[in-house]
C-alpha cells in the first residue's frame, strides 16, 4: 500500500530482536566469501578462520571480564541455557544424598527458557528435585528472604540478569552475598541475554558459574551465540561429536557469526565507529519515548520502576485498551512494538507482570517498547512523532480525546463490540437522533464508552445489564451518573418510564431509539434476574409483528455452550423454558449477542448453536424433557474451569468450536482472483484509527473488527455474495472469516498473511 510504503519503518522491539550491524553483516558477509575456511583445517584457509575465532573469542572474554574462565561459542541463549543446566545438575546429581528432599530454584520472572530447561533435565536425569519460583516484589527484585531460606537445599539456583519483558535489573552482588552466605556450593547460572551491552560484567570477579549470550539481541545475525563458564565450574558438553571447541562443543563453529560478534566486540570496546550510545543518552531516549507516551495517553501507567531498569526497554499499559488494540494502531503506524516476550506470542497474560502483582488488566494489556544502544535520535524523535499521531488516530476513533490532523471523525452508525478478556459491551448509536444505548457496560471500559458518547455527541437513553454478573461489576453506574443522572431505572438499569407494548397477546416493556424499539424479554435461568432486549424495527412491532436485529441474551445462550445454572441464584427449570421461549419468540436466524465470548466468534444464532451443541438441540425440538434437561445440564455445568486467570466462566465447554475450512489467498492469488471475478467484495476488517493512519483504495469497504456483528446484520440478505476479508496480519481477517462461514455465508476467504505480508512478495 502506498501509504505504508512511504513510511520508514521504526523498529521497537529490540528485546526480540536487533536488525543486523551493517558493518557486522559486512564482516559475516566477506568471511563467506573469502575466509570459509573450517578453523579445524590445517592449512592457510583453515588458519585465517582459526584466527577470527580466536580473536573473537578473546574480545568476548575481555567484554565480559571472563578473566580464566572459558567462553564457548554456541547456537544462541537457548543452548547455552541448556549447557549450563546440564553441567550443573549432571554434577549436583553425584552428590544428592540417599533420602534427603532437594530443591531447583529459578526465579519467577526468568524467561521460560529457563524453568522449562529445569523440567526437562530434572526429568530426563531422574533427579527429581522440587522445581520452586522464587518470588518477586513490586519492582520485580528478587525475594532475598526465599532465597536464604530456600538455597541451602537446592541443587542449582537460577536467575536473570535483565528481564527480557520490563528491562528490571537484578543487583548481582548483592543477590551473590545471599546465594552464597547460606549455600557456597549451589551451581548458580544468570541469564545475561539482556545484559551485553547495556550492563557492565565482571563476570571472573563473582561466583557465577554459567552465563549465556544470544548475538541477535545485540545487532549480530541469529545462530550464533556464547556462554561463559567460570573456572572450575563442572562441565558436561551439550552436543558431542568431533570435538570441536576443545572438545566442548561440536559442531563445525558458525564463522560468518564470529565475524559479525567481533565487530560488537569492537563496539561495546569504543574500538568500533561509535554506533553504541552511551548509557546517559539512553536514559534520555527513554525520557522522550515516555514523554511521548505521557502527551499522547495522559492515563499510560508504566509497568516498572525506571531506576532499576535499564533505560532501552519501557513497559506500559494504557487503560480500556487490549494490548492487541495498540499493537495494531502502531503497527498501522509502521511503529514496531511487542505485547511482552516475543517467545510466547500466544500468551495473552504477561506472567512477568503477574508475578510482580501488577492488576490483571494491566497484564493482559501490556506493551513491550524496547530499543537497542544503536538507535539514533532521529529515529526517537520519529517515533515520538508517530506516537502523536497514533493518539490522533484514535480520535478519529473517539476512543481518545485528541486534537490533530485527523480531524474528520469515524461516525458510529449501528452496532459496536467492545471485548476486555471473554466479556462484551454492545453499544448501538443512532446518528439521525444521534442517541445511544449500552448493554452490559463493562467498568474497564466506562472511560472509553463516556470518550465515545462525548466525542460523537450522543445522547445516552439507557445503560442496561443483561442480568446481575457474578464474574465483574458492573460500568452502568459511572454511565448513569454522567449521563443519566435524572432516568429512574431498576437494579439491571432499565428505566421505569417505558413504552408497552403488546406482541403475540403479551404485554412487553419498550425502549424508543430512533426507528427502533428495545423490547424487555424476562429470560430466567443463569440468574433469576436474566433478561434478554430485543432491538427490532419499532414499526413492526406497532403492528404486531416482531423484527429483531439483535438479540442480547446475556448469558442464556453462549458461542458453544449455555450459561451456567450452578449459581445460588441460578435455576435450571426456568433456563429450559426461556430457551424454548426465546427462540420461538426471536426465530432461528435472529442474530444473538452473548455478554461473554470466549473464543473470538462474535454472534451467533439458534440455529448455528443447535447444529453444535446437542442439548440446545434437544430443547428446540422438545426431545428433551425439564427433568432430563436438568440433569444433563448439571453434568455440563460440572466441565466448568474457573481457573483461567481470574476470570469466572460463565458456561462449560466440552469440546472445541467447530471450524471450516476456509479459502485462505496469498496477495498473488488475490490478485488474480480481483481480476477474474469482479463480483468479490474485498473488505478491510481493521479498526477506523489503524485505517486512517494507513489506508488503500484497493479495499470496497473498511468493516472494523468491532462492527462485524453490524455488517453481518446488513449483509444476511444475500449471504451468497463472495467476500475476501483482509487485515494485518492475517489473524483477525481469519477468525472473522470464521464467523461469517460459521453462520451462512456461502463464499467466505481471507488474505494469508494479511497486508503485512502482501507487500513483501
Amino acid at each position: 500500500m502506498s501509504d505504508q510504503q512511504a513510511l520508514s519503518q521504526i523498529y521497537l522491539d529490540a528485546n526480540a530482536t536487533t536488525p543486523v550491524l551493517p558493518k557486522a553483516a559486512k564482516a559475516a558477509l566477506s568471511t563467506m566469501e573469502t575466509m570459509f575456511g573450517n578453523p579445524s583445517s590445517s592449512h592457510i584457509s583453515g588458519l585465517q578462520a582459526k584466527q577470527v575465532m580466536d580473536e573473537t573469542r578473546s574480545k568476548a572474554g575481555e567484554v565480559l571480564g571472563a578473566g580464566n574462565g572459558q567462553v564457548i561459542f554456541t547456537s544462541g541463549a537457548t543452548e547455552g541455557i541448556q549447557t549450563g543446566i546440564l553441567s550443573a545438575l549432571c554434577a549436583a546429581r553425584k552428590k544428592m544424598q540417599p533420602g534427603k528432599n532437594y530443591s531447583i530454584l529459578y526465579g519467577a520472572t526468568e524467561h521460560k527458557a529457563v524453568p522449562e530447561s529445569l523440567k526437562h533435565w530434572n526429568q530426563v536425569l531422574e533427579i527429581n528435585a522440587t522445581i520452586k519460583a522464587i518470588p518477586v516484589d513490586e519492582k520485580g527484585t528478587l525475594d532475598y528472604d526465599f532465597i536464604a531460606k530456600e538455597v541451602p537445599n537446592a541443587l542449582m539456583i537460577c536467575t536473570m540478569a535483565v528481564n527480557n519483558e520490563t528491562g528490571v535489573y537484578q543487583d548481582l552482588n548483592a543477590l551473590e552475598m545471599v546465594i552464597r552466605a547460606n549455600n557456597a556450593d549451589v551451581y548458580w547460572l544468570v541469564d545475561c541475554v539482556q545484559a551485553l551491552g547495556k550492563r557492565g560484567l565482571e563476570l571472573a570477579k563473582t561466583s557465577i558459574d554459567y552465563a549465556p549470550f544470544s548475538g541477535h539481541k545485540l545487532y549480530a545475525p541469529k545462530g550464533i551465540g556464547f556462554v561463559y563458564i567460570r573456572q572450575g565450574a563442572p562441565f558436561t558438553p551439550f552436543i558431542a561429536g568431533g570435538g570441536q571447541e576443545g572438545g566442548l562443543r561440536s559442531g563445525t563453529e558458525n564463522l560468518p557469526g564470529l565475524a559479525a560478534l567481533n565487530v560488537i566486540f569492537d563496539e561495546l570496546q569504543g574500538n568500533g565507529d561509535g554506533v553504541f550510545a552511551s548509557e546517559g543518552k539512553l536514559q534520555l531516549f527513554r525520557s522522550q519515548l515516555a514523554l511521548a507516551l505521557k502527551n499522547a495517553f495522559p492515563t499510560v501507567l508504566f509497568n516498572h520502576d525506571f531506576a532499576n531498569s535499564v533505560p532501552t526497554t519501557l513497559n506500559f499499559a494504557i487503560p480500556g485498551f487490549s494490548s492487541k488494540e495498540i499493537m495494531d494502531l502502531f503497527d498501522a503506524a509502521n511503529i514496531r512494538v511487542s505485547s511482552g516476550s516475543a517467545c510466547s506470542s500466544k500468551v495473552t497474560r504477561s506472567f512477568v507482570l503477574d508475578a510482580m502483582g501488577l492488576p490483571a488488566w494491566q497484564s493482559e494489556s501490556a506493551i513491550r517498547m524496547s530499543f537497542g544502544p544503536a538507535v539514533t535520535q532521529q529515529q526517537i524523535d520519529q517515533a515520538c512523532d508517530r506516537i502523536h499521531h497514533c493518539a490522533q488516530a484514535l480520535g478519529h476513533s473517539c476512543l481518545l480525546n485528541a486534537t490533530g490532523s485527523i480531524d474528520d471523525k469515524s461516525q458510529l452508525q449501528g452496532l459496536v463490540q467492545f471485548k476486555m478478556g471473554g466479556s462484551c459491551t454492545w453499544l448501538y448509536a443512532d446518528p439521525l437522533t444521534k442517541t445511544a444505548v449500552i448493554i452490559d457496560p463493562l467498568p474497564e471500559l466506562s472511560k472509553r464508552l463516556l470518550t465515545i458518547l462525548q466525542c460523537q455527541q450522543l445522547q445516552l437513553i439507557a445503560a442496561i445489564d443483561t442480568h446481575g454478573h457474578a464474574d465483574h461489576q458492573s460500568g452502568r453506574v459511572a454511565l448513569a451518573q454522567q449521563h443519566l443522572v435524572q432516568q429512574h431505572a431498576d437494579h439491571l438499569g432499565w428505566p421505569t418510564e417505558v413504552t408497552r407494548v403488546e406482541l403475540n397477546n403479551q404485554q412487553f416493556e419498550a425502549i424508543s431509539i430512533g426507528d427502533k424499539y428495545l423490547l424487555r424479554v424476562a429470560t430466567p435461568g443463569h440468574t433469576d434476574d436474566s433478561i434478554t432486549i430485543v432491538l427490532c424495527e419499532k414499526e413492526q412491532l406497532q403492528l404486531g409483528e416482531l423484527v429483531p436485529n439483535y438479540v442480547f441474551c446475556g448469558d442464556l445462550v453462549l458461542m458453544g455452550s449455555l450459561g451456567r445454572t450452578n449459581f445460588s441464584s441460578s435455576n435450571t427449570k426456568q433456563m429450559y423454558q426461556s430457551l424454548k421461549m426465546l427462540a420461538q419468540l426471536v426465530g432461528q436466524q435472529s442474530l444473538l449477542c452473548p455478554s461473554h465470548d470466549y473464543h473470538n466468534e462474535f454472534v451467533t444464532n439458534f440455529k448455528a448453536e443447535a447444529s453444535r451443541n446437542s442439548l440446545l438441540n434437544d430443547v428446540l425440538t422438545s426431545e428433551v424433557s425439564v427433568e432430563q434437561f436438568v440433569k444433563r445440564k448439571q453434568d455440563l455445568d460440572k466441565n466448568i474451569n474457573d481457573d483461567i486467570g481470574e476470570e469466572i466462566m460463565c458456561g462449560a465447554f466440552t469440546s472445541a468450536c467447530n471450524k471450516k475450512q476456509l479459502q485462505e489467498y496469498n496477495a498473488p492469488e488475490l490478485k488474480a482472483k480481483l481480476q477474474a471475478n469482479s463480483q468479490a467484495k474485498l473488505i478491510d476488517i481493521r479498526e477506523p484509527h489503524e485505517y486512517a493512519l494507513n489506508h488503500s483504495q484497493e479495499f470496497d469497504v473498511n468493516v472494523p473488527l468491532t462492527r462485524l456483528t453490524d455488517f453481518i446484520c446488513q449483509q444476511q440478505h444475500d449471504k451468497s455474495q463472495e467476500l475476501i476479508l483482509v487485515c494485518r496480519s492475517g489473524s483477525r481477517s481469519q477468525v472473522a472469516a470464521q464467523a461469517l462461514s460459521r453462520l451462512g455465508f456461502e463464499h467466505v476467504g481471507h488474505l494469508k498473511g494479511g497486508y503485512a505480508l502482501s507487500h513483501t512478495n
